[in-house]
């Protein structure tokens, strides 16, 4: 099993930047997939974006050039540093591993996005 908790949600300024952090309960070296999900009230929770063992990442349209994905395998983390802020990124975020058959899910954590 893997145990996942987000943290790093606020509120946040249109253009502003926030860091989430995604800390594994277990070694993340052997977990093929690893992401960030979002779902804003009323919509269906979306992909952000995604990152392989091996480095490969993958973006929501939306967010690309924005956001960034990365994983610390030695910490057992993985990071999305979001920048250039906008209301619509209002949501709360859910970290997510993909390991031996099974997805995993965090609790969340809210970022709002608002003057």
């Amino acid at each position: 099993q893997v145990q996942l908790v987000e943290s790093g949600g606020g509120l946040v300024q249109p253009g502003g930047s926030l860091r989430l952090s995604c800390a594994a309960s277990r070694s993340i070296f052997s977990i093929y997939v690893m992401g960030w999900y979002r779902q804003a009230p009323g919509k269906q929770r979306d992909v952000v974006a995604t990152i392989t063992n091996g480095g490969n990442t993958n973006y929501t349209d939306s967010v690309k050039g924005r956001f960034t994905i990365s994983r610390d395998n030695a910490k057992n983390t993985v990071l999305l540093q979001m920048n250039s802020l906008k209301p619509e990124d209002t949501a709360v975020y859910y970290c997510t591993a993909y390991y031996a058959l099974r997805t995993y899910w965090g609790q969340g954590t809210q970022v709002t996005v608002s003057s």
